[in-house]
């Protein structure tokens, strides 16, 4: 088991508005590719601007196998330049994780 945790960093003022462009265009086709997020939540202390989601995968081929998928999908090639074009996002920062031995993953 493996874990994509992934931090978006938006500009100050423009996260309510990106969760909303990503809720209609990003999220249904997402979800269709990956499933359900262990967690995707938007960042309540410390740096306000930020979210935070994180998927489950089998394994690295699993990951990569999804995420081909999804990036192939035109639903989802539509969506990046839709949040492309609106600039909201300044920043990512992904980290695969895996459990540790005594955490039941």
């Amino acid at each position: 088991m493996i874990y994509d945790h992934r931090t978006y960093t938006c500009r100050p003022g423009t996260i309510a508005k990106h969760m909303k462009l990503y809720g209609e265009f990003g999220w249904p086709v997402q979800r269709r590719h990956l499933g359900d997020p262990v967690i995707y939540g938007a960042v309540e202390t410390g740096d306000v601007n930020s979210y935070v989601h994180i998927w489950q995968f089998d394994d690295a081929a699993d990951r990569a196998q999804k995420r081909a998928a999804m990036a192939a999908d035109p639903e989802w090639q539509d969506y990046l330049k839709k949040s492309a074009d609106a600039g909201y996002l300044v920043s990512q920062v992904n980290k695969i994780l895996k459990p540790a031995p005594f955490f039941p993953g």
